[in-house]
């Protein structure tokens, strides 16, 4: 369920809040693929079945950075800011990949706003994020993502 807020007020309160769980979205073999050809990066680990099945971990699996740029469309599930001119992504503190995510897992979201902070003009946000694998024993992302909102 997504949080919504009407300026730089609201989010200010919002502060150390736990924002939920996205939905869950598979990650499909045609998605790594376009990653891929997006990103020129056409390593057999992620793009050849085949080979990756007799790989290190039985399936093809998502790129690290696949896995990362899910943040976005996933955190919008999640919350959703109104009221602010413009809204950027500003960088991220700290990301790791505990595990891989194989083609054909399903993943979500779960976020904290762990702080927000006065800028110029605006305010930046620190969300903590966890990239969750459906039934699998550690996460495929911790991060913790900055954005600004200006008003």
């Amino acid at each position: 369920m997504t949080i919504t807020v009407n300026g730089l007020d609201e989010l200010k309160k919002l502060a150390g809040s736990d924002l939920g769980t996205s939905e869950w979205i598979e990650v499909t073999q045609e998605r790594i693929d376009t990653f891929a050809d997006a990103t020129g990066d056409h390593q057999w680990i992620h793009v050849d079945p085949e080979k990756a099945a007799a790989g290190p971990f039985g399936a093809p699996i998502a790129h690290g950075y696949l896995t990362l740029s899910l943040f976005i469309p996933l955190f919008t599930e999640l919350l959703d800011v109104e009221g602010v001119s413009t809204k950027v992504n500003y960088g991220l503190n700290k990301v790791r990949f505990p595990a891989p995510v194989k083609v054909g897992s399903r993943i979500r979201l779960a976020a904290r706003l762990a702080s927000v902070e006065d800028v110029p003009g605006g305010v930046q946000i620190a969300v903590d994020g966890t990239i969750e694998i459906d039934g699998g024993p550690k996460p495929a992302a911790v991060l913790q993502s900055l954005s600004r909102f200006y008003a």
